[in-house]
């Protein structure tokens, strides 16, 4: 359920981003999701967002920057270890100048290059460039 949530979530900044729009909102949210977007803030992609009304059903709202290209998250699980990083990375990402995988590690939701300073390995959750 959650990584559906997520999915629907990165869509909707992807079609969003595709029409000019400055910001989005963003329902239901989970904890996954704000923290997926504070990669994507720290990162540069994204302006801000704010989260109303986290402890019930919530929203989030981004504003957005226009750098966003692609953004999707996996539906199924995908184990990684921390020394396939670079080749899940190189697979999935165009180039290798731009773009974050994010992956959900034992000391957080990371992205690939936090992950790869700190050799953990996890799951990866997602992408985005």
């Amino acid at each position: 359920m959650g990584r559906r949530i997520l999915n629907d979530a990165l869509r909707s900044i992807v079609n969003a981003e595709k029409r000019g729009k400055a910001t989005v909102e963003l329902k239901p949210i989970s904890i996954v999701i704000s923290s997926f977007l504070n990669i994507m803030k720290y990162r540069g992609y994204i302006k801000n967002f704010e989260v109303f009304d986290p402890h019930r059903v919530g929203r989030i709202k981004v504003e957005l920057q226009g750098r966003v290209n692609d953004c999707r998250a996996l539906t199924y699980r995908q184990d990684i270890k921390a020394n396939d990083i670079e080749k899940y990375k190189t697979l999935k990402l165009p180039t290798h100048q731009w773009g974050y995988v994010v992956i959900s590690t034992p000391d957080g939701i990371l992205d690939h290059e936090e992950a790869i300073r700190r050799n953990v390995g996890g799951q990866v959750l997602g992408y985005f460039h």
